[in-house]
């Protein structure tokens, strides 16, 4: 199963629609606190819609603890700083990929220890990094095509008609 880290995320509409992509795609969730809001905001729970009671969420008081409790996790680190494109990570069935606050990113001493596992979406000069939720899909979805979308439903109903 795949796992996504948001390490001090800030926004509860982010981590909502976050959670919401982890119960669609059968992904774990990780949140290292401090979180800039608390997990019973009505905005949290309005992002995530009804599906926030069938995620599979852990929360750390901190990226030491959720390191303590994770031991030899494979570690991918999304970031603006990164030099490897996304696409160019082999992710493995069971790998974590953590995504940083909406204001900071995951600290520059975190991504220098782990550089060879740093990965970044190509964007246009100018622009500082696109929405914490629309980054987190864009790098799981690849992850997930790269597995072969494992226990994921490919073909889906297109309407009510037949054809």
């Amino acid at each position: 199963m795949l796992n996504i880290v948001l390490y001090e995320p800030e926004i509860p509409a982010n981590t909502g629609n976050i959670g919401r992509t982890c119960v669609a795609t059968g992904t774990r969730l990780h949140l290292v606190e401090p979180l800039g809001f608390r997990l019973d905001e009505k905005s949290l729970r309005r992002a995530g819609m009804d599906y926030w009671k069938d995620l599979d969420v852990t929360t750390y008081v901190n990226y030491e603890e959720f390191l303590e409790k994770n031991p030899g996790a494979k570690i991918y680190m999304a970031t603006t700083k990164a030099r490897k494109v996304y696409t160019q990570a082999a992710y493995e069935p069971d790998c974590y990929i953590m995504f940083g606050k909406e204001s900071a990113g995951i600290p520059e001493t975190l991504l220098v220890e782990n550089e060879q596992n740093c990965v970044r979406i190509p964007m246009i000069g100018g622009i500082r990094s696109l929405n914490l939720g629309n980054s987190v899909a864009v790098v799981l979805y690849e992850a997930l095509r790269q597995n072969g979308f494992a226990g994921m439903n490919l073909m889906g109903r297109l309407h009510e008609l037949h054809w």
